[in-house]
């Protein structure tokens, strides 16, 4: 199935990478140089420790004085990013310069540096208004160190004939990186209305340092939504209440950013022991910002008044349809159903397809609390999308899964046990900061577990391994995850499970049930679905139209770019002849 639009725009994060220290960085540009100096020494050059003045030097300035000259605009750029930054710059001076087109014409060398200069400048300035500050007038002093320190190396060696073809030079570069930087901009700031540079400033800040400046972005894209949550409260006497509320909101996009990590506040906003798992939702309902949960648990809090509490509960049953599960169990007036296509791919669900089911399901209960299980992940691919195959399969066997619970179910009084089991693995490892969430419910000589994972999907076989041991402790099971993206920042594949095998996390697994076990006490449900009005999304089909975007500009910024510095480089040659 091909990638959505959500999952390019994860995909994007694949060119980030670490720069490596900037001592290895210095040290390679001194080697660089050394190896031309000892060249030209032995060759007996008339141009002698050139590779010191004009290659090491002007790096070592442009690496010293980038960051305080950065900081001025009130942006920061570290040691290891600015030593690259020279490093790169001084590689692409060294083979523009020694081309070896000097084999044919004798001496074009100071031609070479002197247009290989103007690709320095050009390169850092596209670098630093990418990486540093949009504004590319705040980035033309910072980018233009190195070529002005490697300028005056040239004037001492070639005379001021060269300082004048320089600058020439320098401003031919510059008016073309501003065309290049200007071009990638439109299409953004056409649809959109946003900054490209700013958009990826942001994003980088966000994976480097935690920013979450991306949200003023989110914000401009943003629509407001008005989605249904229904929530499960169990009531018990001389315990702590527990909540189960499921939200048709996408915890995502990425990280801490919008509701990256929606679980987790949630689960600390209430004063119940709450599970959060993953209702139907995509990334077009990403929420823009991490202030608009405060809208969902004031619309939750608010549907507490029109809760009836029941003491009884059916049994859980498993129903299918072709390649969907639904376990669904009953509460007092209200139903709850986990879904599942595991083995299959499990995936998420768009919000219509919830709707449609809890619409349908309100003929014969008043609430409908529908759970995307996202428990079995093969790769990152596309939501299921209404009226597709799989979209009715989910609608079928969810129908068949109320209508049967409501003729057969036979109601008792029942009894929950909970448990919060804080594992150690880490978000880089597939879990989020929740761990392990387990809800247990006995009703007569049946005992169900409901095993959620603070994660984003489960591995494939994974939930089978597990399963299969639970089903020694207890008689039904289901795992979920909630879907939380902290756990994705650089790739939207980290699932739980992916890094750390089953055979490590089922000793965790097993002691959380067997905790929520001993936990076991009557208790009552009551439910209620709440209407979370005006929350700021992405907006429908926003995320994959802000991608095609995105992967559009990809395509034709090699080639744009190519194309204007093979024309800078034929104007160098022509101003070269004219000035000559």
């Amino acid at each position: 199935m091909a990638q959505s639009g959500d999952t390019k725009i994860e995909g994007l994060s694949r060119f980030l990478f670490i720069a490596p220290s900037w001592k290895m960085s210095l040290l390679f540009i001194f080697v660089l140089s050394f190896v031309l100096d000892i060249a030209s020494i032995l060759r007996n050059h008339e141009i002698q420790f050139f590779g010191f003045f004009g290659f090491f030097l002007p790096a070592l300035i442009a690496f010293a004085l980038t960051i305080p000259l950065v900081a001025i605009s009130g942006k920061k750029i570290t040691l290891n990013r600015s030593a690259l930054l020279a490093l790169a710059c001084t590689v692409f001076s060294i083979l523009i310069s020694l081309f070896p087109v000097l084999l044919i014409f004798e001496g074009i060398f100071p031609l070479l540096y002197s247009v290989s200069l103007g690709v320095v400048f050009g390169i850092r300035l596209i670098v630093l208004v990418a990486i540093a500050d949009y504004r590319i007038s705040r980035m033309l002093l910072p980018a233009a160190t190195q070529s002005i320190a490697a300028m005056a190396a040239g004037t001492y060696y070639f005379g001021i004939d060269f300082l004048a073809f320089s600058i020439s030079i320098q401003v031919l570069f510059g008016i073309s990186v501003f065309l290049f930087l200007w071009l990638i901009e439109r299409p953004l700031r056409k649809n959109f209305h946003i900054s490209a540079l700013n958009f990826i400033n942001a994003f980088i800040a966000h994976n480097t340092d935690g920013s979450k400046a991306l949200e003023e972005f989110f914000h401009e894209i943003g629509e407001e939504v008005f989605v249904p949550q229904t929530s499960f409260f169990f009531s018990r006497d001389g315990k702590k209440n527990v909540l189960v509320t499921i939200p048709n909101l996408h915890p995502g996009p990425m990280g801490e950013i919008g509701g990256g990590n929606l679980p987790k506040i949630l689960c600390h906003s209430f004063d119940e022991e709450t599970l959060v798992p993953h209702g139907c939702a995509t990334h077009d309902f990403n929420l823009v910002s991490e202030d608009e949960i405060e809208k969902i648990v004031s619309a939750v809090n608010g549907s507490r008044d029109e809760i009836s509490y029941s003491p009884n509960a059916g049994k859980s049953k498993r129903f299918e349809y072709k390649s969907v599960q639904v376990l669904a169990q009953p509460f007092g007036d209200s139903i709850l159903m986990v879904t599942t296509r595991s083995p299959e791919m499990t995936e998420d669900l768009d919000y219509s397809i919830g709707l449609s089911i809890m619409a349908e399901g309100h003929r014969l209960f008043s609430h409908v609390g529908f759970i995307d299980g996202h428990n079995c992940m093969v790769d990152v691919t596309s939501p299921i999308m209404p009226a597709s195959k799989i979209a009715y399969e989910y609608i079928k066997a969810s129908n068949i899964a109320m209508e049967e619970t409501r003729e057969q179910n036979t109601m008792r009084d029942f009894d929950i046990g909970y448990c919060h089991y804080e594992v150690p693995f880490s978000r880089e490892e597939g879990f989020g900061d929740l761990g392990i969430q387990v809800l247990v419910v006995r009703v007569e000589n049946q005992t169900t577990a409901y095993i959620l994972f603070d994660g984003n999907n489960i591995e494939k076989g994974i939930r089978e391994e597990i399963r299969d041991r639970i089903l020694n402790l207890v008689d039904e099971c289901e795992l979920m995850t909630t879907d939380t993206h902290v756990v994705n920042t650089m790739s939207g594949k980290n699932p739980v499970g992916y890094r750390i095998k089953a055979e490590e996390m089922l000793p965790h697994v097993i002691s959380a049930v067997k905790k929520a076990l001993e936990d076991l006490s009557p208790a009552k449900a009551g439910a209620s679905t709440a209407w979370c009005e005006g929350v700021v999304v992405f907006g429908s089909q926003r995320i994959s139209q802000l991608a095609s975007t995105v992967n559009a500009m990809l395509t034709f910024i090699a080639p744009l770019g190519a194309t204007i510095l093979v024309l800078a480089f034929i104007f160098s040659i022509i101003a070269y002849l004219f000035l000559g």
